[in-house]
């Protein structure tokens, strides 16, 4: 049986220089069915890397840039923000001009708009599904969602990146934005590049470290998750975080969510 979270009733602006790691091929030098958006066609969206994603929404690069180095380069300025860019900001990116520059922000700010806020998270593939995105990226990326009284996502953030096998990360970082946001409860997540879903002793500390830092601030710390391209692990589902609060609650009066604290 699947847990259920309970919930209660009612970056630096970084100029990309130059990206480590492999070349990335013109979508052109591709085999037609191999491109991503006949891939998107044939497959639907959630088949690509955000990489892909980025190439089908710039269409072309520039001379000596083809449109994947660009969306990769768009992507790492991307991952180092914690809102959405000001066009003026984009456009600091070589290859990205005022036109894309715009059509990328507007398609960051109706996806924001459409679909990031208020997604309901009641278990820890809720989280998964949100985040599992940024499992393809090479160095481990430390992420917290900020969440309302009801559990609904208000914010996902970029923490901290660090190097390929470890990431850094101190308590202050990690709720300074969602005191900002008023949020009621948090979740926090990290990729492991290596596929090793097995949580480290250091990953074990920062979750205990992260937990109590959440009691003293009077938020709920839903849960900590390690995940992969395919696969999690959860802190709060294998029984490691323990909490004060035990019991049932009413979801708004009408179902009872199992609360896992």
């Amino acid at each position: 049986m699947d847990m259920e979270y309970c919930s209660e009733n009612p970056s630096a602006n970084l100029t990309v220089k130059k990206i480590r790691g492999k070349p990335s091929p013109s979508p052109l030098s591709l085999s037609k069915e191999n491109r991503p958006r006949e891939r998107l066609i044939r497959s639907g969206p959630q088949s690509l890397s955000d990489q892909d994603l980025l190439s089908i929404i710039l269409v072309s690069g520039i001379q000596g840039k083809n449109v994947s180095l660009l969306a990769r380069e768009l992507l790492y300025k991307l991952d180092t923000e914690k809102e959405i860019p000001a066009v003026s900001e984009l456009c600091r990116l070589s290859g990205l001009g005022e036109s894309k520059a715009c059509t990328v922000a507007a398609m960051l700010e109706f996806g924001r708009r459409k679909w990031a806020s208020g997604q309901r998270i009641r278990q820890p593939a809720d989280i998964f599904n949100l985040i599992r995105h940024y499992a393809d990226r090479r160095q481990e990326k430390f992420l917290c969602l900020s969440l309302n009284g009801a559990h609904e996502v208000l914010a996902v953030r970029i923490v901290t990146i660090g190097l390929v096998n470890r990431t850094i990360i101190h308590p202050r970082e990690v709720f300074a934005d969602p005191i900002l946001d008023r949020a009621s409860a948090i979740a926090v997540a990290h990729n492991h590049p290596s596929g090793n879903l097995q949580p480290s002793g250091e990953d074990s500390k920062i979750t205990e470290r992260l937990r109590a830092s959440a009691d003293i601030l009077g938020l709920n710390f839903l849960d900590h998750l390690i995940f992969s391209e395919t696969l999690y692990f959860s802190f709060r589902q294998e029984g490691l975080i323990d909490d004060a609060q035990k019991g049932t609650q009413e979801d708004n009066g009408k179902n009872p969510i199992k609360i896992a604290w």
